[in-house]
């Protein structure tokens, strides 16, 4: 599924934009121009991957400085142990795109539980 994000020239470098879907995806401009997507919540906590601190290609969660690498959405530094997914990025006409993976996403256990119809 390919979904339109937001304007290239509204996401400026070293900022991240979150998409509300379910599961949540964010767009990373580097400090570099590149674009990343990747599921916007930590594997380790519910936590906001957009709110989190962006640094070359490696974005850290804001609750408990787990890193993510944005290329592959693997864990840089513990606690987290499961990678995000990655999502494919393009821009056309100026607007960026999200074209999701079809990977089981890794969520933590309160989230998952959610959208399985479960409790959390």
């Amino acid at each position: 599924m390919m979904i339109p994000a937001c304007r290239l020239v509204d996401l400026s470098r070293g900022e991240a934009h979150r998409l509300d879907i379910d599961p949540p995806v964010s767009v990373f401009h580097t400090d570099d121009g590149e674009l990343f997507a990747i599921d916007d919540t930590c594997t380790h906590q519910d936590a906001s991957l957009a709110d989190g601190w962006l640094e070359g290609c490696e974005v850290e969660c804001p609750l408990h400085a787990s890193k993510f690498n944005l290329k592959t959405g693997a864990v840089d530094a513990p606690p987290a142990k499961l990678p995000v997914r990655t999502h494919e990025v393009f821009v056309e006409d100026g607007m960026i795109y999200v074209r999701l993976s079809t990977a089981a996403p890794n969520l933590p256990p309160c989230i998952a539980a959610r959208l399985a119809g479960g409790v959390a």
